[in-house]
């Protein structure tokens, strides 16, 4: 049975456990993560991708050995900053809420998974299936030195997977994808009093973006998802106040679809560069695929079945931002995200998740592993 008293404990000794990323540093997090899993009679390995960035993958054993289910939310925190007003590493509780850094993303959900398999193992049940606990480094950063590596290098094997890392009992079934990218549009330097006889790259990087946004292609629309965007999030370009700029450079934060793909964007983005500059360079900073799972798989319909049984509404979702979901995709692992952090106070000052929902959490997890079917 879920001990709600000794889920409190565990995530106010999660919170006090600096893991801010940066500048990263997961190992005593996940030293206590460890210890806790071993008591409890876990197989333990530990994975080490850079120095102090320490991943923890633990395997509860069932009946069969054939099929597997993984869990996996992060250690690592964002930085604290300074405009706290609790202390951000003392996880204070005040009525219905626990403040500290962490305690909605992600370590609330990280204190209500270990809790779940704490009382699956005091209640004496056994799965029909292989239990992998996946707690690993460096979310915060894009996940490279923590669950990519552990899924590329084939060290982390599920037939299913469920990310804790979401809030208020969502079921994240689809994200958009992003591309970052950089666009350099070069001109011809001139003085500033005579500008007609250089070509200002500024002014074609405005018209540029200016025309991007202007763009109103089809989609098909996405029933958890808003419209595909475009947000232009740094500038710079020109040397001095009198000087015809020969040079702007400009990144773009592209969001798109299921069913779109970052080919057909650079395909529309050259085509609006070059109707102003044949002089341009992109330089692709990073991509994730989109990502999407029907909402009928078992995964979806047993959590559903699991919050009823709880009386708690489940709210199946899609995200406008990139998260680890889409790691699975490659790998052809069905996954979804779900989680019990409080909506809008991930990132915060003064970060706080409700102690009911982090409880409630850990018992839709014991019914969810409980009754889990692949079929």
């Amino acid at each position: 049975m879920v001990n709600k008293k000794r889920l409190i404990q565990t995530i106010q000794r999660l919170i006090s456990l600096d893991s801010q990323n940066p500048p990263g540093d997961e190992r005593e997090i996940a030293g206590f993560v460890s210890s806790y899993l071993k008591d409890l009679g876990l197989k333990i390995k530990t994975y080490t991708f850079s120095s102090k960035r320490v991943n923890v993958v633990a395997t509860l054993g069932g009946r069969k050995h054939t099929r597997s289910v993984l869990l996996t939310p992060h250690l690592d925190t964002v930085p604290a900053g300074a405009s706290w007003k609790t202390p951000a590493l003392k996880a204070k509780i005040i009525g219905n809420r626990v403040y500290g850094l962490g305690a909605t993303d992600c370590k609330g959900n990280l204190a209500s998974a270990l809790e779940a398999i704490n009382a699956l193992i005091e209640d004496g049940v056994q799965l029909d299936y292989d239990l992998i606990f996946a707690a690993t480094a460096d979310e915060e950063s894009g996940s490279a030195l923590g669950l990519i590596p552990l899924l590329e290098r084939k060290l982390l094997k599920a037939d299913v997977a469920v990310v804790l890392d979401a809030d208020d009992f969502e079921i994240v079934v689809t994200q958009k994808g992003l591309m970052h990218l950089t666009v350099r549009i070069c001109g011809k330097k001139a003085h500033g009093a005579y500008p007609w006889l250089g070509v200002n790259a500024i002014d074609l990087a405005a018209k540029i973006i200016v025309d991007l946004k202007r763009q109103h292609k089809q989609y098909t629309k996405n029933p958890y998802l808003h419209a595909p965007t475009i947000n232009v999030g740094t500038i710079k370009g020109g040397d001095k106040v009198n000087v015809v700029s020969d040079w702007c450079e400009f990144e773009l934060d592209f969001r798109f679809l299921p069913g779109s793909s970052e080919k057909e964007i650079l395909r529309s983005l050259k085509k609006v560069i070059t109707k102003h500059s044949k002089n341009y360079k992109i330089t692709i900073q990073g991509i994730q695929d989109p990502y999407y799972i029907d909402p009928e798989h078992p995964l979806v319909n047993n959590l559903v079945s699991a919050m009823k049984g709880l009386k708690i509404k489940p709210q199946i979702s899609g995200s406008e931002g990139a998260t680890v979901i889409t790691f699975f995709k490659a790998l052809g692992i069905p996954a979804v995200a779900t989680g019990f952090g409080t909506e809008g106070c991930a990132h915060i000052a003064d970060e706080y998740a409700c102690l009911d929902n982090l409880y409630k959490g850990a018992q839709v997890l014991v019914a969810f592993l409980k009754e889990y079917r692949f079929n």
